[in-house]
């Protein structure tokens, strides 16, 4: 399809926009999703022995970091959002995606940018709007919700496939591990503020030894030839799961168990985690018109991050060394997600969203080989995934069944010293693989000892300024989430899309830019733990970019 301009330019002017394969004629892209996936439906429910363990591999990579993010959501929100609301909307909107979504292989949960997002807005409603928070919030979520349905109708994943590239997502995710690493920090100021000398020191113990036992467990594949490769493989898939069930139970023996640690807050009743609340259902038609008004403004923030999450997730997850065969449904999951955005708002849970790494990683934990016929006869075997809902539902029913007061209980003697050691396990895993990590370490590398450049680039100079440009970026945004113009924050990594379009052509030439197109983000932890350097892997080999005519 030709771009926007193009269809401008070629003199059909703006109605060519919105009429017949218009980049804007409504319902184009919707159309094609209910065409496409539906009549395979009945194809994505065949199950294995892989797809049960990709759900139990799943359940412990989406219940683990959401759980985290719940200690900290309980103290920055007034206790209106805690362990059972977050682990009751990775659940539900699990299921939800797992039964109807156009591409199943995309996971769910709460993520680290919405809770800062959460967390502003209430301090907004607490001290300066005077307004109760969960009925503002559920307004918020009910005019993203028509806002995604917009998004969709007029077909917003092409412009994301024409205009996104991995500037702004390379951004995104150094963002999210600077989130993971500054929530590390904050679970252990609360604990040295709120126990005792020993307590505050163990805490940290255990925040460590979560850590350090998590990263060295993930490497396991690499041991090589200590232990048989089926023990490696579960050592690494559950590191963080291993890690956190022995620091758990450390506390329970001996005198460790008399220390007044800080564990994760949890409901002894499937009920909201605030006193206040006696039901899920937030009273949000009792709100000022004028404040339902004013919640368009955090819907559209919502909705921003939203949509950009959903889209980079989904695109990771299909990449084409996957060999995805079925067709998706990006526009059709957007409605999706804003139809469960809605719903979480009116239940007063936090809304789920498209994860990275967890959606990749899905993906990955599906690959097996397969042979399939070429076009001439012949055959040929290809590393592909199992495109089936099972994995997805399964894990997102595990989670749920969680709410229920029994294995809450489990939850609530969680250590609030291990959360912190998995906040920073989340910031190391998300790190490693970032491009932007590898780039800097070229910059602290002599000149000799780097790697030759393709012709067309005169020098590292210009790789470098590129990279530093990113970290200042990064810590400019990070540093806004930090003051009360936090809710902005999506906007501000939106508006680096035309940044890059219109400032940043006129300062790199097209080969640098070219050489930006890195590989995603999640295989460098496969390039890192199987020690191949990292110009090993050629960045011309694998589609990298979702937009790269704009280099």
């Amino acid at each position: 399809m030709a771009t926007p301009t193009a269809q401008i330019i070629r003199g059909g002017g703006l109605r060519a926009l919105f009429t017949g394969n218009g980049a804007l004629a409504p319902f184009r892209l919707l159309k094609s999703d209910l065409k496409g996936r539906p009549k395979l439906y009945h194809t994505d429910w065949h199950f294995n022995q892989l797809i049960l363990a990709s759900a139990v591999f799943v359940f412990f990579t989406n219940l683990l970091p959401g759980i985290t993010f719940a200690s900290d959501l309980y103290i920055l929100t007034g206790k209106n959002y805690g362990t059972i609301e977050v682990v009751f909307s990775t659940g539900l909107c699990g299921i939800v995606f797992a039964l109807f979504s156009g591409q199943p292989l995309t996971i769910l949960g709460v993520t680290g940018p919405f809770c800062i997002l959460s967390e502003r807005i209430y301090a907004l409603c607490h001290e300066n709007f005077h307004i109760d928070f969960l009925p503002f919030m559920a307004w918020s979520c009910i005019h993203s919700a028509w806002m995604h349905w917009l998004l969709a109708i007029f077909n917003a994943h092409d412009w994301t496939m024409e205009y996104v590239t991995t500037f702004s997502t390379e951004i995104f995710s150094l963002l999210n591990s600077i989130i993971y690493f500054h929530k590390a920090i904050q679970e252990l100021e609360r604990s040295h503020a709120n126990t005792s000398l020993a307590s505050f020191l163990y805490s940290i113990i255990g925040c460590i030894g979560t850590f350090l036992v998590a990263v060295t467990l993930s490497t396991a594949n690499s041991w090589a030839p200590l232990f048989h490769k089926y023990v490696r493989m579960g050592l690494s898939e559950y590191a963080a799961a291993i890690s956190i069930i022995f620091f758990i139970g450390m506390p329970q023996i001996g005198e460790l168990d008399s220390l007044d640690q800080q564990r994760l807050p949890v409901s002894t009743s499937f009920r909201p985690t605030s006193p206040e609340r006696s039901h899920f259902i937030v009273e949000f038609w009792k709100l000022d018109v004028s404040w339902i008004f004013a919640a368009m403004i955090p819907g559209m923030i919502i909705t921003t991050l939203f949509f950009f999450d959903v889209e980079v997730s989904t695109i990771c997850a299909t990449i084409s060394r996957y060999n995805v065969r079925k067709p998706g449904g990006y526009a059709w999951d957007v409605v999706l997600l804003g139809l469960t955005t809605a719903m979480c708002g009116i239940l007063g849970i936090p809304p789920a969203n498209g994860l990275l790494p967890q959606a990749p990683l899905h993906s990955e934990s599906l690959l097996h080989d397969e042979e399939v016929k070429d076009e001439d006869g012949s055959v040929k075997k290809i590393t592909t995934v199992h495109e089936q809902r099972w994995s997805h539902l399964l894990h997102a029913i595990g989670i749920l069944a969680f709410v229920s007061p029994p294995l809450m209980h489990v939850l609530g003697l969680t250590p609030t010293s291990v959360l912190a050691g998995l906040f920073l396990y989340m910031g190391e895993q998300s790190l490693t693989v970032n491009p932007i990590l590898i780039r800097f370490f070229h910059i602290l590398t002599p000149s000799s000892e780097l790697p030759p450049l393709p012709s067309g680039i005169k020098g590292y100079r210009g790789i470098h300024m590129y990279t530093l440009l990113q970290i200042v970026v990064t810590a400019g945004i990070f540093a806004v989430t930090l003051t009360p113009a936090a809710p902005a924050f999506p906007v501000i990594i939106v508006l680096l899309v035309p940044i890059r379009l219109r400032i940043m052509n006129k300062w790199w030439n097209r080969e640098t830019l070219k050489r930006m197109l890195l590989p995603p983000v999640f295989l460098f932890l496969k390039i890192i733990n199987s020690a191949l350097p990292y110009d090993t892997i050629l960045p011309s080999k694998i589609p990298l970019s979702p937009a790269p005519n704009l280099i």
